[in-house]
């Protein structure tokens, strides 16, 4: 008979692992998963029981249910507090895995001495395995320990469902009938019905509710199943790298938009191939700053016509974030999360405007027109009092056009056209702050004394200044921004040694970097009051020489591309 009823229950346990496998998700609470692994191992263990012939035998059959029942505790517990939402620190995790390990070792000792087991003795009555013994102080300790887990349980499930708005009450409610019925059942029902023990019977109820339990949890978190239903939409694509760049893997959308992907093996340093560069370029700028992570992302289907072809194109709204592994950063995914309606439904809404803007346009075109010309005006005028620097401006404008062309053709920097239009525009204002220095020091005709050098160093806060003043009551605030960074900072030093605020490398704005190029390679040369015209190769010596100290080091190429149409510039100048 208890062959049977043990057969019986063990094969439904198998069959409710089965199907909790059949049904496996991979956002499923892997403590219940354990839970399905363990259950089938108890009830084997009674089976094996029910089947002894010998006191060996048994004494085996009880060590594997005492495994079962031992560990069982740590994963029903581990559970609750992960369907509860309760945080668990890992030391924790660690002492009650600990405890659990020394009940089992303690039920390990049955056979071996009187601590867990005494006076056992084994016989089979009417065909039924009978094991006799008295419980010694380790299977005292074995129950407390049993008791306190489920105490600990039913307190974390009563504090949720009374204290706890965002736990599922329908979820803590089947949580509890898997607790009542093993807590029964291992205390009470065992001893209803002579060499049957029906512990296993409570396991298998409790299977069964947890099948239920793992179906229905996975909606409650809101994170996995939109992140899953976006997926199966394609509206979402994610690529996830280590801190060296290496690829780790993607989904089929990110695969779609980024062809190169199907190239690329798992570990694969990533940014080499053609293909890689703008997603490489996203991972650099958010190493650099993680705040900049945001960035558009344009994907042309392979049918389609081309880039005019608008109604085919999409657009993506791309995240670069830290990929975590629990709480530890491991390193970065970027995501793609298709915003192709709300772009077209602004360019829509743009279009609608776009007759009244060109209106607004060209009739503070004009205007615009006006500002510049006085702003260049004043320029002018500075620079004439400057006996040593006659056309510095006109030059070094043309010589920050020449970077910024080149900067926009690599493509690593991405500038918008805004930006680089705003630059080219503000380059003649970057000496505006001479216009307070005395005219004794700025019209010397030779080198200044450390006094005056301090005196015409003033030149650059005050050039901030002066701009601030003039543009304060513009709309335009970017190229304000621009303006007062030029001028404040172009003789600034990579390596923090510049004036006035002696910045250090990035904390240095691009624009003003980009400035103290141009500034610095026409002062080189040019002719001075104070010295003859550098050869074209000293001046690349000096400049290249200064990457990393006095220029920054991103810029390195952008010179040495932009090197043969500055020396044109600079051969028809001095013709």
């Amino acid at each position: 008979m208890a062959i049977i009823v043990y057969g019986i229950i063990f094969t439904a346990s198998i069959i409710c692992s089965a199907i909790y496998i059949f049904n496996w998700h991979k956002h499923f609470n892997t403590n219940i998963g354990m839970i399905f692994a363990f259950i089938p191992i108890t009830c084997l263990g009674h089976l094996m029981f029910s089947m002894s012939k010998s006191l060996g035998e048994a004494v085996a059959a009880q060590r594997i249910i005492y495994l079962g029942s031992s560990f069982l505790q740590l994963f029903f517990l581990l559970s609750v507090f992960n369907i509860c939402k309760t945080d668990l620190r890992n030391g924790v995790r660690v002492l009650l895995y600990l405890i659990c390990a020394g009940a089992f070792m303690c039920a390990f000792t049955i056979g071996k001495n009187d601590l867990f087991y005494r006076d056992i003795s084994f016989e089979i009555v009417d065909g039924t395995a009978v094991l006799s013994r008295q419980y010694g102080p380790l299977h005292t300790l074995f129950y407390a320990v049993v008791l306190v887990f489920f105490a600990i349980g039913f307190y974390v499930i009563l504090y949720s469902r009374f204290r706890k708005r965002q736990v599922p009450r329908r979820i803590i409610g089947l949580l509890v009938l898997p607790y009542m019925i093993v807590l029964v059942s291992y205390f009470v029902l065992k001893k209803i019905i002579y060499g049957i023990d029906l512990m296993p019977l409570g396991y298998l109820m409790a299977q069964i509710i947890y099948i239920i339990i793992s179906a229905r949890v996975n909606l409650y978190d809101v994170a996995d199943t939109a992140i899953d239903s976006m997926v199966r939409q394609k509206a979402i694509g994610y690529i996830s790298f280590d801190f060296k760049y290496r690829y780790l893997g993607s989904n089929e959308v990110a695969r779609m938009l980024v062809p190169a992907l199907n190239d690329l093996a798992v570990d694969d340093v990533f940014g080499s191939r053609d293909g890689e560069g703008k997603i490489r370029h996203y991972l650099d700028r958010f190493s650099r700053h993680p705040s900049n992570n945001s960035f558009l992302y344009t994907y042309l289907p392979p049918d389609c016509e081309g880039p005019s072809d608008s109604d085919s194109k999409k657009i993506y709204d791309v995240k670069v974030n830290y990929l975590y592994d629990g709480s530890h950063r491991r390193g970065f995914i970027v995501t793609f999360t298709d915003d192709t309606a709300n772009k077209k439904y602004i360019k829509l809404l743009d279009g609608y405007n776009e007759k009244l803007k060109d209106e607004v346009k060209q009739k503070t075109r004009h205007i615009v027109e006006m500002h510049d010309n006085l702003i260049m005006s004043l320029a002018m005028m500075v620079e004439s009092r400057d006996n040593s620097t006659g056309g510095h401006i006109r030059r070094t404008s043309e010589c920050v056009r020449i970077l910024v062309d080149e900067i926009k053709k690599e493509g690593r920097l991405s500038l918008s056209d805004e930006f680089c239009e705003d630059l080219i525009k503000a380059a003649p204002m970057h000496d505006l702050g001479k216009i307070a220095v005395d005219d004794a020091v700025l019209r010397k005709a030779g080198r200044f004394t450390d006094e005056e050098y301090n005196e015409m160093k003033k030149h650059a806060a005050e050039g901030a200044r002066v701009i601030h003043e003039i543009l304060l009551n513009t709309d335009d605030e970017s190229f304000k921004k621009i303006a007062e960074n030029v001028a404040h900072y172009h003789h600034e030093r990579y390596d923090g040694s510049g004036y006035p605020e002696k910045l250090v490398g990035e904390d240095i704005p691009l624009e003003a970097r980009i400035m103290a190029v141009a500034d610095v390679y026409d002062a080189l040369v040019s002719k001075r009051v104070y010295k003859e015209a550098f050869s074209f190769e000293k001046a690349d010596r000096i400049i290249m020489e200064g990457m990393g100290t006095q220029f920054d080091p991103a810029l390195k190429e952008v010179y040495e591309r932009s090197r043969p149409r500055l020396e044109d510039y600079y051969r028809k100048e001095q013709e």
